[in-house]
C-alpha cells in the first residue's frame, strides 16, 4: 500500500507539477536513503522526466535494498531500456520472469525488448515459452504473432492470433494488432471489411452524448499516439497552426515516453488545451471526452499502435472522425467518418467502408517536411543507377519484389537500395532475400540498410537514391513524402483501395501525376524512363523543394480550411 507522501507526490506529477514533484523526492530520498519507497518514487519520477539513466542508478539502488523483487527488477528493465542500454535490460527482465514465471508483464516486456533489438529468433522463442506459463494470452500472442511475421512467418502469425481469439473473443487489442498486420499479407478488400466489421461488434454499442447548441465554437478533439516526431506528426500541425475562427483544437496525447519531443512541445502550444491520456483506462478517456464538450472527436491511430478505439465505443463526441494514422475503416460503429479524398477513394469504395467517406479534395493530407532537412544532392556521377525504398520492410511482399525484379532487369547494371528499422532484423533481411531470389532478382544488386539513430542522417541516405519505387499493394505515405523533398522521384501505381491509392494522391498533389502507373507494365516504362536521363534528374532534383512549396501537398491554410469546414458542416449536419 503507497504513503500518504508516495500518492500526494505523485498527484503532483500527473497534475503537472513535476518539478516540484521530483524536488519533494529528492528531498525524501536524501533524508531516508536506505527508503525503498523513497528510491523507488525518485526513480519513477526520474523516468518521467526523461533522466532515463539517473532513473535506472535509482532502480539499481532499490534492487539493492530489496534484492530478488520482480516489480523493482522490470522497472529497472524499462529504465534500461529508455537509457538505451538494451542488453541489461533484457537480462533484469530474465530474471524476473525466472523468479515469477507467472508474471505476464515480464514475458511481455522481455519479448518487446527483443523485438526492438531485432532479436525476432529470441522475442518468438520467449514468447512461446512464455505461452506455455500463460496458454493463448491475448497481449503476448499478440507478441508471438509479431515476431513471427517479422521473420517471415505471416500466415503462421495471423493463424496464433485468430487461434487466441477463438478462446479470447473480447480480446480487442489482439484483434485490432491482426487487422493491422492483415495488411502486410495482401488480403482483398472484402476480407479486410469483414474482419474490421468482426472488431466493431466485439465492442460495445454506442451511448452517444447531444450536440451542444450553447454557442457557435466548435470544439475539435484530437486523439493519437502520435503527436511527436512521428510519421503522423508531418501531417498534423495544420490541424493545430491554421483553426479558423470559432474553432478551439483540444489534444488527447496517449504517448508513453518522450515528453520532451520538439514536434510534441509545438503542438501543445498551438493547441487551445492539452491532456496526457496515456495513464487514463477506456472508461476514464470517455469520461474526460465528454466532460471537455468535444463536438467534433478525430482520431488519428485507427487499428496501429497505442490506438484508443475501445475508449470510444460508447461514442463520447456527437461526432468521431478518423483520418491520417490508418488507411482502412476502423470497423467502429461509433466513427462516424473518415477523411479520405476522391483518389485515394473514388465513388463506390463506400463499400469498403462503415464509416461516411469525407473527401477533402485535392488531398487528403498535407506534409510538413523537416525544417533542417539535408540539401538534396544527386548520387556521385559514377554510381550505378539507383532505385530505392525506405518503406516499412513488412510492405515488400511478393508482388512488390516481382514488380522490383522487373525494373531492375530493364535498367542493366542498376542497384536496389533497402533502408528500413526492420531491416536491422537477420530474419527480415533472410525473407526479402528469398522474396527477390524468387524473383529473379540477384542479391548483388539488393543492399540492406537497417535503422540509422538521426532523422537527418535517414534523409541524408536520398542522396544515393535516384529514383524512389514504391510498395504495392500498400503505398508508403511519409516515405513518399520524404523523397520527394530530397528531389526524388517516386514511382507509384493506383491500385484497387485506400492503402495502394495514397502515393497517387500524394504525386498528384505535388504536381507529378505522370509518376502514376495504371499498371505493373507502366510502372516499369515510367521508371526505365526516368532512369534513363541523368541530367533531367538533376535538374529535378535541384528545382523539386520549389515546386513542393507551390503545391497543393505543402498548402498548409489550404488544408486546413478544407478540413475545418469539413468537420463543421459534419457536425452541423448530425446535430
Amino acid at each position: 500500500m503507497p504513503s500518504d507522501f508516495w500518492i500526494r507526490t505523485m498527484q503532483d506529477a500527473d497534475g503537472g507539477r513535476l518539478k516540484q514533484a521530483l524536488e519533494s523526492a529528492r528531498v525524501r530520498q536524501r533524508l531516508h536513503p536506505k527508503d525503498v519507497e523513497a528510491v523507488l518514487l525518485l526513480g519513477m519520477l526520474l523516468r518521467r522526466s526523461g533522466e532515463h539513466a539517473q532513473s535506472a542508478h535509482q532502480f539499481r539502488r532499490a534492487s539493492e535494498l530489496q534484492p530478488g523483487d520482480p516489480l523493482i527488477l522490470r522497472g529497472l528493465a524499462e529504465s534500461l531500456m529508455l537509457a538505451q542500454q538494451p542488453a541489461e535490460a533484457i537480462a533484469c527482465w530474465r530474471r524476473a520472469y525466472a523468479l515469477d514465471p507467472t508474471s505476464g508483464d515480464a514475458w511481455l516486456e522481455l519479448t518487446t525488448a527483443l523485438l526492438i533489438t531485432a532479436d525476432v529468433d529470441g522475442a518468438a522463442r520467449a514468447a512461446e515459452e512464455g505461452l506455455r506459463h500463460l496458454p493463448e494470452w491475448p497481449p503476448l500472442c499478440s507478441n508471438h504473432a509479431v515476431a513471427l511475421a517479422r521473420g517471415g512467418h505471416t500466415e503462421q502469425a495471423l493463424a496464433c492470433m485468430r487461434r487466441c481469439l477463438q478462446a479470447h473473443p473480447d480480446a480487442t487489442d489482439l484483434r485490432s494488432n491482426m487487422l493491422l498486420m492483415l495488411h502486410y499479407a495482401e488480403v482483398d478488400a472484402a476480407t479486410m471489411l469483414r474482419e474490421h466489421q468482426a472488431f466493431g461488434a466485439s465492442l460495445p454499442a454506442p451511448q452517444p452524448v447531444s450536440a451542444r447548441t450553447a454557442d457557435n465554437t466548435l470544439r475539435v478533439g484530437v486523439l493519437s499516439s502520435d503527436l511527436r516526431g512521428h510519421a503522423v506528426g508531418s501531417f498534423v500541425e495544420p490541424l493545430f497552426s491554421h483553426p479558423p475562427a470559432g474553432t478551439q483544437v483540444i489534444a488527447f496525447s496517449n504517448q508513453a515516453h518522450g515528453h520532451e519531443d520538439p514536434m510534441r512541445l509545438r503542438l501543445q502550444k498551438l493547441a487551445h488545451a492539452w491532456h496526457d491520456v496515456h495513464m487514463l483506462d477506456d472508461a476514464a478517456l470517455d469520461a474526460l471526452i465528454r466532460r471537455e464538450r468535444i463536438d467534433v472527436l478525430l482520431e488519428l491511430n485507427g487499428h496501429t499502435a497505442d490506438n484508443r478505439l475501445p475508449a470510444l465505443a460508447r461514442k463520447p463526441a456527437p461526432t468521431i472522425v478518423t483520418a491520417i494514422g490508418y488507411p482502412d475503416t476502423t470497423g467502429l460503429p461509433a466513427v462516424d467518418a473518415r477523411v479520405v479524398d476522391a483518389i485515394t477513394d473514388p465513388p463506390g469504395s463506400e463499400r469498403w467502408c462503415t464509416e461516411r467517406l469525407l473527401r477533402i479534395d485535392p488531398c487528403f493530407l498535407c506534409y510538413t517536411p523537416l525544417a533542417d532537412a539535408p540539401v538534396p544532392a544527386m548520387p556521385a556521377a559514377d554510381a550505378p543507377f539507383t532505385f530505392g525504398s525506405f518503406n516499412n520492410a513488412a510492405k515488400i511482399g511478393p508482388s512488390t519484389a516481382a514488380l522490383w525484379a522487373r525494373v531492375l532487369q530493364a535498367v542493366p547494371d542498376s542497384r536496389l537500395l533497402l533502408k528500413s528499422t526492420g531491416l536491422a532484423d537477420p530474419a527480415a533481411q533472410a525473407l526479402l532475400q528469398r522474396r527477390f531470389t524468387d524473383a529473379g532478382l540477384p542479391l548483388d544488386r539488393v543492399e540492406m540498410v537497417g535503422n540509422t539513430r538521426e532523422q537527418l542522417a535517414h534523409l541524408a541516405l536520398y542522396n544515393r537514391v535516384h529514383v524512389a519505387l514504391d510498395t504495392v499493394p500498400y503505398n508508403g505515405t511519409t516515405t513518399t513524402c520524404e523523397a520527394l523533398w530530397m528531389g526524388v522521384p517516386v514511382v507509384t501505381t493506383r491500385g484497387d483501395r485506400h492503402s495502394a491509392r495514397v502515393s497517387a494522391s500524394l504525386l498528384h498533389a505535388a504536381g507529378f501525376p505522370e509518376w502514376v502507373a495504371s499498371d505493373a507494365d507502366h510502372f516499369v516504362r515510367i521508371a526505365t524512363h526516368l532512369a534513363s536521363d541523368r541530367a533531367a534528374l538533376a535538374a529535378l532534383r535541384g528545382g523539386m523543394r520549389d515546386r513542393l512549396r507551390a503545391s497543393t501537398l505543402l498548402d498548409a491554410p489550404a488544408y486546413a480550411a478544407r478540413l475545418h469546414a469539413a468537420l463543421r458542416a459534419l457536425h452541423a449536419a448530425s446535430a
